[in-house]
């Protein structure tokens, strides 16, 4: 703060109140929102939710629904706990999936073969043919989310998310 002072010609404090209101405008200026990464990260996200409800909206699943049980047909049976860390989802949310996904028979519940306290999931039947139906939409998806970025930026911008995440 003092080197802002400073640059501003204030030498003593008993002149700050005079540079107050300039100070304030300067920060002020410094800030806009347009230029601000989570504001824009905020817009991407809106603007791929958007997306990709419009491409599955006959599915009748949100994102995190379709990336959970997209993560159960990568990797078989899961715990809760596992599927919800490998989706990167909390323990509330994945919990609000799971019954949810439960309800309307896309995984089911079954017992851990190595640990009879435990329960797995796995995608049902049901939920594998969904997902199995899906799987070219979800490509699709992606493909309109990076449209407007050429084939090298498309990969430069993933490799960035990805050190993001």
């Amino acid at each position: 703060m003092l080197w802002v002072l400073n640059s501003l010609g204030v030498t003593n404090l008993s002149s700050l109140s005079e540079t107050t209101d300039m100070t304030a405008s300067l920060t002020t200026q410094d800030f806009i929102l347009d230029e601000q990464v989570q504001h824009l990260l905020r817009r991407a996200h809106q603007r791929a939710s958007s997306i990709f409800l419009s491409v599955l909206a006959d599915a009748q699943l949100t994102p995190t629904q379709f990336f959970a049980m997209g993560r159960l047909h990568e990797t078989g049976k899961l715990s809760q706990n596992r599927l919800g860390r490998l989706a990167a989802m909390d323990p509330a949310t994945i919990q609000g999936v799971i019954r949810r996904l439960q309800e309307r028979g896309f995984i089911e519940r079954l017992p851990d073969p190595n640990d009879r306290r435990r329960m797995v999931l796995s995608l049902s039947p049901m939920g594998r043919d969904t997902v199995s139906a899906l799987l070219d939409d979800a490509k699709r998806i992606g493909g309109e989310i990076m449209a407007p970025l050429a084939p090298d930026e498309r990969e430069t911008f993933m490799a960035l998310l990805k050190k993001l995440v």
